[in-house]
């Protein structure tokens, strides 16, 4: 047997199957990370979410406290109140002159 001779029995065995398991090995280490990456994001997307969402919630609370006061509220029902009187008192004179 001349050993000058290439050999593809012995190309695939000493050179293919290595650098084809390397391949392998580095594309399920490339998608392991990725994957793992893809999981860190989401959680900081979610923690990020969650004090976005409390965030908004004391925010609405202290809009809330600070613009509409009870008392301001209760002029504004009070006035409300009275108009509708009014109108209602109009209504009746009309509807009675209508009969």
């Amino acid at each position: 047997m001349d050993h000058t001779a290439f050999d593809p029995g012995w190309w695939i065995t000493a050179v293919e199957l290595p650098v084809l398991g390397g391949l392998a090995l580095t594309i399920w280490r490339t998608r392991h990370e990725a994957d793992s990456r893809v999981d860190a994001l989401e959680h900081r997307l979610e923690i990020g979410l969650g004090q976005t969402r409390e965030a908004l919630s004391a925010y609405k609370l202290e809009v809330a406290k600070s613009y509409a006061t009870t008392g301001y509220l209760k002029d504004v029902e009070q006035r409300l109140t009275e108009h509708l009187v009014r109108i209602e008192a109009k209504l009746d004179t009309v509807q009675g002159l209508a009969k």
